[in-house]
């Protein structure tokens, strides 16, 4: 939005500049010599602004960009922090998880040794009986 309304200013400059000169030379009681002169002094002035003014909006854009580059990469780096992040808390739950299996696993060995023992000790006590 501010890129047109500095290039409508500039185009407003140009186009009043030119208005201005015509009337000036329609008006002037000076010869055409010295009309000549000075309307190529105006154009000379008028060129100079209109370089100031594209240099002026020039520099913006630059700094513009080099602001959004900045925030790109600040962006990218805080996405890179939360993908580590991510990254931790996904492995410290998997390895909570196999810590987890892991003692139910165990657990459940156990239980089937105890249920197996109990079982055999049933057995042969009732091997023994009969």
């Amino acid at each position: 939005m501010s890129d047109n309304r500095g290039l409508d200013f500039l185009k407003g400059f140009l186009v009043g500049g030119a208005m201005g000169a015509i009337i000036a030379l329609l008006y002037a009681p000076k010869s055409g010599r010295e009309t000549r002169e000075d309307l190529g002094g105006k154009v000379g002035d008028m060129y100079e602004k209109a370089k100031d003014e594209y240099d002026v909006s020039l520099e913006r854009a630059r700094r513009s960009y080099e602001n959004a580059i900045a925030k790109l990469k600040d962006l990218e780096i805080d996405a890179k922090n939360k993908a580590t992040e991510v990254e931790d808390l996904m492995n410290d739950l998997v390895a909570k998880g196999k810590v987890t299996v892991e003692g139910s696993s165990t657990r459940l060995k156990e239980a089937l040794h105890a249920a197996k023992n109990a079982f055999k000790d049933e057995s042969d006590e009732k091997t023994e009986d009969a």
